[in-house]
């Protein structure tokens, strides 16, 4: 396994990461445990979860994810061994359960936070990140940004800096990033850290075969400014496992939850396809092709894995060993030329 920095920390993680938003709905916390295991035997050190999950969140299993890691945490005594990484919802009037208001004011980080540490049996958290932002922009399968003249938004990013900052300084949390954020949000973030308030380190978002629209504008920013990149969904859904090509498995995500279906438009499909027709070429599996794409990309710090099975986990894993040529990287890329972005 190789590791990474996290820019500007020194946190050194594992270039793949545990995501963890099975646990406590499609995975028990048996299972969750041997996934625990296995990812920590197999050189896997970065552990990533929020206070939303387990998914799809509801309030009968909020925070059951945290809670089985932290078990899993006073079972064995590792909580040294590894760089944990947790979320604070944002608005939302599907998780509302969790919080009311749904915000990142000092009142709600003080709630999360505290409700995560005692979850996760923990006394500090190594990267806290806003689950996505307070403001109207375009997350979760939305492509384009449609702007709200009525939105209620006031630019308050130097205030929720202050905030996370009183909880750094309390020791609770470490280091501090977004998720599923844009560049507009991303430089709000940077020029306030020019400004003296803290940086953000890293940005969790969505990257994938089918999903590359932050290479349109955020990746130049990570890489001038130095910001680590935690993509998650790499195999979208298990869609680029070429899984749902033939068949609706049993079980799995999309088939479990329809609702989870950005992954599974009719240009998806077509280009899972190509992509598929282009591993099988090259002698390796579409999850090996789509896994070791994202690897491949300077600047991603740590691909955020997630899988119900040890089988799914291991395969996952064994895509640090696939090295690809400069010539399959072209297929890729004309792939993507024919169809670009068709599941964001």
């Amino acid at each position: 396994m190789n590791y990474k920095n996290i820019p500007n920390t020194n946190l050194k993680v594992s270039e793949l990461c545990l995501g963890t938003m099975t646990f406590g709905e499609q995975n028990t916390q048996e299972e969750a445990f041997g996934q625990l295991d296995f990812a920590l035997e197999n050189g896997i050190n970065f552990i990533d979860t929020a206070e939303m999950y387990s998914v799809p969140g509801r309030k009968e299993t909020q925070g059951s994810t945290e809670t089985i890691i932290g078990n899993w945490f006073a079972k064995t005594g590792y909580r040294k061994k590894v760089i944990l990484a947790s979320k604070i919802a944002g608005p939302s009037r599907t998780f509302e359960h969790i919080r009311e208001p749904l915000d990142f004011s000092r009142v709600s980080l003080n709630d999360a936070i505290n409700k995560s540490l005692k979850r996760l049996q923990t006394d500090y958290i190594d990267l806290y990140q806003l689950h996505w932002p307070e403001r109207n922009t375009n997350y979760f399968g939305q492509r384009n940004y449609n702007h709200n003249p009525n939105e209620k938004w006031e630019d308050n990013i130097a205030e929720v800096l202050e905030n996370l900052e009183f909880f750094v300084k309390e020791g609770k949390i470490r280091h501090i990033g977004v998720s599923n954020e844009s560049p507009f949000g991303v430089m709000r973030f940077v020029e306030e850290a020019r400004k003296g308030k803290r940086k953000i380190v890293s940005v969790q978002n969505p990257f994938s075969l089918l999903n590359r629209k932050d290479e349109v504008g955020l990746t130049e920013i990570l890489m001038r400014e130095n910001i680590g990149y935690l993509p998650y969904s790499p195999l979208g859904f298990g869609q680029l496992t070429g899984k749902y090509l033939e068949d609706s498995p049993k079980n799995a995500r999309v088939t479990l939850f329809p609702n989870y279906n950005r992954y599974h438009k009719p240009n998806g499909f077509e280009a899972t396809r190509r992509y598929n027709t282009l591993a099988k070429q090259n002698n390796l599996s579409l999850t090996h092709l789509a896994l070791a794409f994202i690897r491949h990309q300077p600047f991603v710090t740590s691909t955020i894995l997630g899988a119900t099975t040890i089988s799914q986990l291991k395969e996952n894993i064994e895509s640090k060993e696939v090295v690809l040529s400069k010539e399959l990287l072209s297929e890729i890329n004309k792939i993507h030329e024919e169809i670009p972005n068709p599941a964001p």
